[in-house]
C-alpha cells in the first residue's frame, strides 16, 4: 500500500520537519516526507532534510519576477514529488489564491497561539510569543488548521492549550510551545492520511470509531 507523501515547506530551524520524518521512518506516521522546500537558502532545515537523505530545494521569492513564477517553482517541484498533503512547518512567507487552489484542502500549517488569539498578518515566530507575554494571558498554546486564503483563517484540525507561568519569557515559552507542536501536527498528519476528517463549513469533524 502507497504511503501519502508529504512535502514540507520550511523557512527557519525545521525541528517541526525533522519530527514529522522521524516519526515517518519509524513507522509512527503511515507517510512519507517526500521533498522539503525552504524559502531561505541557510535555514538549518535544509541541513536535517539533508542528514535524513530528504530531496530538498531553495526557493526564494526574490528570485522571481512575480508571485504567480514563485508559486509556479514550488508547485512544479510538489507535483513532481507526487505530493499529497503539503505540510507548513514555520514557513514564512504567504501563499497566494494561486497556490492554495493548487492543493485546495491539501495544505496545513501549525500556529503557536490558540487561533484566533494572536494571529493574523505580522504574527509569526517570536513574535507571537511575545505579544502573549505581553498581553499577560494565562494559557497559549498550538493550532493547526488548513490553510485557505485568509492569513491563519482556515479551519481548525487540531488546538492544544499550553500554560503561561509567571516567570516565563518568549525564548522559554517558545521552547514550550515547540514541545507541543511537534505532539500535535503528527496526530493531524495522520487523521489527514487516514482520511479521518471531513471539513463541514468552518469545522473540521474528526471521525471516531462508533461512526464507523
Amino acid at each position: 500500500m502507497r504511503k501519502a507523501s508529504l512535502g514540507i515547506l520550511v523557512s527557519g530551524t525545521g525541528t517541526n520537519m525533522y519530527s514529522i520524518a522521524k516519526k515517518c521512518l519509524s513507522g509512527e506516521l503511515p507517510a512519507v516526507v517526500s521533498v522539503v522546500i525552504s524559502s531561505r537558502e541557510n535555514a538549518p532545515a535544509l541541513e536535517k532534510a539533508r542528514s535524513l537523505g530528504i530531496p530538498s530545494y531553495v526557493v526564494r521569492k526574490k528570485d522571481f519576477q512575480s508571485q504567480t513564477e514563485y508559486e509556479d517553482k514550488m508547485i512544479a517541484i510538489l507535483k513532481a514529488h507526487n505530493v499529497d498533503l503539503v505540510v507548513l512547518a514555520g514557513f514564512l512567507n504567504i501563499l497566494s489564491p494561486y497556490f492554495i487552489d493548487a492543493f485546495r484542502w491539501k495544505i496545513i500549517n501549525v500556529h503557536p497561539s490558540l487561533i484566533p488569539a494572536f494571529c493574523g498578518p505580522g504574527y509569526y515566530g517570536m513574535k507571537v510569543h511575545e505579544a502573549v507575554i505581553q498581553y499577560g494571558v494565562k494559557i497559549t498554546g498550538v493550532t493547526v488548521h488548513f490553510v485557505d486564503e485568509s492569513v491563519d483563517g482556515g479551519p481548525i484540525i487540531l488546538q492544544r492549550p499550553v500554560e503561561v507561568d509567571d516567570d516565563d519569557t518568549p525564548e522559554t515559552l517558545a521552547e514550550k510551545v515547540k514541545q507541543v507542536e511537534h505532539e500535535v501536527l503528527p496526530e493531524a498528519i495522520k487523521l489527514i492520511v487516514e482520511n479521518e476528517l471531513r471539513i463541514v463549513g468552518r469545522k473540521v469533524l474528526i471521525r471516531r470509531e462508533d461512526d464507523a
